[in-house]
């Protein structure tokens, strides 16, 4: 009877009830990622999700929908099948609803406005996206175009109205088979008003997804959360509506008519990192200098996922803090600043969207998440909590697992300029790009990024308790399969 009432609790957190959705986009390039970061279509938990999304498809010079990484998307050539393989998920959860992903932010802009502006390639990119759809067992597709009448844009202005005909295009074709449309959009007004028709897109859209993420980051001249849901320390007097919030960016899409039951709101599972020009001013909005440290994976400046920053925290010492305003958590360690949302602030998230009564969340994207299970102690610990807060409304836990060598992590509520000791050496030279072992530890190693000035910056990190740097794997392993005589 107990095992009987367990596995009714596990299905009600895992699979939340069908009228909130938890999208789930995920990463493609991740199965490239080095050591404990790759992440293929075998690691998805398809029971944390209602719908999953495959990121990217691009469109070609016809406005043909193709796949951007052959090899891993399809069968031909000895592909990996990746478009197959994930659909295959569906077998594991049956009200699952995959979709496709088409653009992205390094797709640009200028391809999708020349696409939407004529009718023959509109047509073009209907008629492959609905092949696509079907061929390959997809339930849908989401737009990615970011943005219209933003960044490279050749139309300009026009691209509002073509954006719009192109969905009204896209739902007469998907209907013929049942096909889901949905679009990822900028999230705030200064970008949403000049890029769409926002009570247009109610009309031919299932779901759109606020991208509330990217909100400030180390291309600002001072500190700031990635993804803050209300105003935050630091912002004074400042009128909330001149901010970028979730609330304000889910506001203003509200005031301009959009209805609840078909927006979902961005959370982002990795966090921003900065540079602070001066250690001993920490608070948020304190002067900082370009982007910070890269994690081991994502080897990207400024940038850190939520499974490579909780594993830091494991393994040395970051003054931990929690913004009570802006209701999400950010870190410091010398100069290092980092902004970053863990379960607890998902979760306040997650429960200000059913307080909205929001269509659900998404999320971006799955493979930061903990998916090891390295940190808490549980696997998908970012996505997890999501589920529970939808199903109970729990907050949970968000302090790291210590390891028997790990350094203490303090905790603070409130903003302090407390100076803490770094772990990180910084005598190592970086001989060129890459990872590289620690000459003085077997345990540690290196990945050397590029700074702005070309120069190489040495970023230290320590496998988990027990496990030592095998260079020749690029991985952390079991000390009796790595050569190390120090």
């Amino acid at each position: 009877m107990l095992i009987s009432k367990l596995l009714v609790s596990f299905i009600f957190v895992s699979v939340v009830a069908t009228e909130k959705k938890i999208i789930c986009y995920y990463g493609t390039w991740a199965t490239y990622r080095n050591g404990l970061g790759k992440f293929d279509v075998a690691h998805i938990k398809a029971e944390l999700c209602t719908h999953l999304v495959y990121t990217f498809a691009g469109i070609n010079s016809q406005g043909t929908v193709v796949s951007l990484d052959p090899y891993l998307d399809l069968p031909d050539n000895w592909g990996r099948n990746n478009f197959r393989n994930f659909n295959a998920l569906k077998q594991k959860n049956t009200k699952l609803k995959t979709i496709l992903a088409v653009g992205g932010w390094n797709e640009g802009s200028a391809k999708y406005s020349i696409m939407a502006a004529n009718e023959n390639l509109r047509s073009n990119f209907i008629s492959s996206a609905v092949h696509m759809l079907l061929t390959y067992g997809f339930d849908g597709l989401d737009l990615d175009w970011e943005y219209p009448n933003r960044r490279d844009s050749v139309h300009g202005k026009a691209d509002v109205d073509n954006f719009t005909k192109l969905l009204k295009e896209l739902r007469t074709g998907f209907d013929k088979y049942g096909l889901l449309l949905s679009a990822a959009v900028a999230s705030t007004r200064d970008t949403a008003s000049l890029s769409y028709d926002i009570p247009a897109l109610a009309q031919y859209l299932d779901i759109v997804g606020l991208m509330t993420y990217d909100m400030y980051g180390p291309w600002d001249s001072v500190t700031g959360h990635n993804s803050p849901l209300h105003k935050g320390e630091g912002d004074g007097n400042v009128p909330k509506e001149s901010l970028n919030t979730v609330d304000v960016a889910v506001q203003y899409w509200l005031s301009q008519g959009f209805p609840a039951e078909k927006l979902v709101i961005g959370l982002p599972f990795y966090g921003h990192t900065y540079n602070l020009a001066n250690q001993n001013k920490s608070s948020v909005r304190s002067p900082s200098y370009g982007p910070g440290i890269a994690g081991p994976y994502t080897v990207t400046n400024g940038n850190i996922g939520y499974n490579e920053f909780c594993d830091l925290l494991l393994t040395q010492t970051w003054d931990l803090r929690f913004d009570n305003l802006a209701k999400v958590p950010y870190a410091v360690q010398n100069r290092n600043w980092v902004s970053y949302d863990d379960a607890a602030s998902l979760s306040a998230k997650t429960k200000y969207a059913l307080n909205l009564n929001l269509a659900g969340v998404m999320v971006w994207s799955i493979e930061t998440d903990d998916f090891h299970g390295l940190c808490h102690g549980e696997d998908f610990p970012l996505l997890r909590g999501i589920n529970r807060a939808f199903s109970n409304g729990s907050t949970p836990s968000t302090t790291p697992s210590s390891g028997s060598n790990t350094t203490t992590t303090t905790t603070s509520t409130q903003s302090s300029t407390t100076t803490v000791p770094t772990t990180t050496p910084s005598k190592f030279t970086c001989p060129a790009l890459g990872w590289f072992p620690d000459p003085d530890s077997c345990r540690s190693y290196y990945v050397c990024t590029l700074n702005e000035d070309g120069s190489f910056r040495p970023n230290y990190f320590l496998c988990p308790s027990k496990l030592y740097w095998d260079q020749s794997k690029m991985v952390c392993n079991y000390p009796s399969l790595v050569n190390c005589d120090l």
